[in-house]
C-alpha cells in the first residue's frame, strides 16, 4: 500500500517548482490562480526570491504548500491509500486527501504563516534538536530547562531525534546540558519562533476563528493527524486537531509507526527536498521511501504507473 507524504517548514529552496511551472500546464494554471488568490506573486519568490525571503514564515508555508500540491495534482489518483503531512504538511495532505478545497487551504495555510511569525514577534522563543536521547532522559532533561521557562518536544521526528521549543533561556538551558544527559548532539535551530510550544498561543485563536470560515469536510482517504498519529476522516475531528497542532507536539515518528500498521509498504514524499524520507528510514528500514520533487520525477513517476496499468 502506497502512502503520499508531505513536507513541512524548512524543506524550501530557491527556485522550488520552477521547472514544474515550466513543463505542466496544469500545474502552472493551477501556481497562477495561487498569485490571484494570495495578492502577491509567490511564484516570484520561489523562482527568484532569496533565502532570506523564502526563509520568512508567511512566504515559507505557501510555497512549500503549493509545490507539494501542484505535484499532488499532476499526479491525480495515482494511488495513495492514506497520507500524511508534516506541521504545515498536513494542510496539504488534507487538501489532497478532498478534506478542504485548494483556495481554502492555500488561504489559511497563508494566514498560519502570518500568524506564527507574528507570534514568534511577539514571545520571541526558539527551537534546538535533541539527537541520540532515551525518552526518559529527554523527559529529565526537559523538566530541568523548565526552571527556565516553557520548553516542550516540539517535533517528534525519529526514534531518538526530537526537536524541543520554548523560551529562549530555557532552550539554551537544555541545549547546554544536553550531552552531560546522555545526548549524542544538541543544536540550537535557525528558526523565527518556537514553533509547537504554548509560545504559539497568541495565534490559536485567530487559526480557529480562520478554520470555522471554511467548509472542511469527511477526508476520502484516511490522513494520520500530528497531535493523535492515528488516521482521521472525520471533519470534526480535523478542525480540532488542526487548532490543537499549532501549540501541540508533531507526533511524526509515532504517525509513520500507526501508518506502517495499517498496511502502509512505500511512502512517497511529494515536494520540495527529501526530509521526510530520510526521518521515514530511520523509523522503518523494512519500508521503501521515494521522493518526488522535480518535473523530471514527476514525469518518471507518472511513466512508471502509466506502463503498469
Amino acid at each position: 500500500m502506497n502512502a503520499f507524504i508531505f513536507p513541512g517548514q524548512g524543506s524550501q529552496y530557491c527556485g522550488m517548482a520552477k521547472d514544474i511551472f515550466q513543463q505542466y500546464p496544469e500545474a502552472r494554471r493551477l501556481m497562477e490562480e495561487a498569485n490571484d488568490i494570495l495578492g502577491y506573486s509567490i511564484t516570484d519568490i520561489m523562482f527568484n526570491g532569496t533565502e532570506d525571503i523564502l526563509r520568512q514564515t508567511r512566504y515559507t508555508q505557501p510555497a512549500i504548500f503549493l509545490h507539494s500540491i501542484a505535484i499532488s495534482r499532476l499526479l491525480g489518483d495515482c494511488g495513495a491509500a492514506m497520507t500524511a503531512g508534516h506541521s504545515l504538511g498536513e494542510y496539504t495532505a488534507l487538501c489532497h486527501a478532498g478534506a478542504m478545497s485548494f483556495e481554502d487551504a492555500l488561504r489559511i495555510v497563508s494566514k498560519r504563516g502570518e500568524l506564527m511569525q507574528h507570534a514568534g514577534t511577539e514571545n520571541p522563543g526558539t527551537m534546538a534538536a535533541i539527537i541520540g536521547m532515551s525518552h526518559e532522559s529527554l523527559e529529565a532533561l526537559l523538566a530541568e530547562a523548565g526552571s527556565s521557562g516553557t520548553v516542550q518536544a516540539a517535533n517528534f521526528n525519529s526514534p531518538g531525534q526530537v526537536v524541543i521549543s520554548g523560551d529562549i533561556a530555557a532552550v539554551r538551558k537544555a541545549v547546554e546540558a544536553a550531552p552531560s544527559m546522555g545526548a549524542r548532539m544538541a543544536k540550537e535551530l535557525v528558526v523565527s519562533g518556537a514553533f509547537h510550544s504554548p509560545l504559539m498561543k497568541p495565534a490559536e485563536e485567530e487559526l480557529k476563528a480562520s478554520l470555522d470560515e471554511i467548509a472542511i469536510t469527511n477526508a476520502r482517504i484516511p490522513v494520520c493527524m500530528n497531535v493523535v498519529a492515528k488516521p482521521v476522516t472525520d471533519a470534526g475531528e480535523i478542525r480540532d486537531n488542526l487548532v490543537l497542532q499549532l501549540t501541540s507536539s508533531v507526533l511524526w515518528a509515532q504517525s509513520v509507526e500507526a501508518m506502517i500498521t495499517g498496511g502502509a509498504a512505500s511512502f512517497i514524499e511529494l515536494g520540495p527536498q527529501k526530509v521526510l524520507q530520510g526521518l521515514v528510514k530511520r523509523i522503518d528500514r523494512s519500508v521503501s521511501t521515494e521522493g518526488i520533487d522535480t518535473a523530471e520525477q514527476v514525469g518518471r513517476y507518472l511513466s512508471k504507473k502509466e506502463e503498469l496499468s
